[in-house]
Order: C-alpha cells, then structure tokens, then sequence
C-alpha cells in the first residue's frame, strides 16, 4: 500500500525510507554505512510522520546513496576474502 501526501491539491507519494534495506545491509554488507543508513532511514519515517516532504526526500536520498555504497562494499569484501580463501595453499 502506497502512502500520499496532499500539496496544493495534488497527491504525491511519500519517499521510501529503505529501513528493511539498510538493516540487511548492517547484518550482510558493511556494518557502519548501514548503521548510517538505519539512522537516515529513521530520519525519513520521522520527517514523513511530521509532513516534512523535503527533510524526508534528503534524508530517503542519503540512505539510498548509504544502502548502494555498503551493498558495493559488501561485494568487494565477500570478492577479496573468496579470492584469498580459494587461493591459499593448503
């Protein structure tokens, strides 16, 4: 179920605060960048709950932007300790 706003008349989606995202970034991916990310989440469900659309837009923004850097992250790091795991010599 997607949630609107009213502004001067005309309904608009409320941004996604990426919070089951960012916490299976923190678990899986890189767990500083998703704690940033958990707390900008938190930050958007705050702001979307006041009506603040713009603090929410910003704050959804930078935990997507977090969510894409730990997921990168997380990726090269499972990449780097396969590749020595699968190369050591037994």
């Amino acid at each position: 179920m997607e949630r609107h706003t009213m502004e001067a008349g005309q309904a608009h989606p409320l941004p996604p605060s990426y919070l089951a995202w960012s916490i299976l970034n923190t678990f899986c991916c890189c767990l500083p960048l998703g704690i940033a990310a958990i707390i900008y989440s938190k930050k958007v469900e705050s702001a979307n709950t006041h009506g603040d659309i713009d603090r929410a837009r910003d704050a959804s923004q930078t935990a997507k932007t977090l969510n894409i850097a730990a997921l990168i992250c997380g990726i090269i790091f499972i990449t780097i300790y396969l590749s020595i795991k699968l190369t050591e010599k037994k």
